[in-house]
């Protein structure tokens, strides 16, 4: 099946390569900006995906039994 593209835009050019750019400079200046609220979003996450890691396991668990 032939893949669609936008006219006048390769196909895997630049713009992935933007958008990453974007995404970086933007976590450089939340870091800079808002250091505190940064840790903790970052601290949110780890938490959330610890307790998505135990979720994970305990249906496992019940699975196993």
């Amino acid at each position: 099946m032939a893949r669609n593209t936008i006219p006048g835009l390769k196909s895997g050019g630049g713009l992935p390569k933007l958008v990453g750019l974007a995404l970086a400079a933007t976590l450089v200046v939340l870091l800079i900006k808002y250091p505190n609220e940064t840790a903790g979003w970052v601290t949110g996450l780890v938490h959330g995906i610890g307790d998505l890691i135990d979720g994970l396991a305990t249906v496992f668990r019940k699975a196993a039994e």
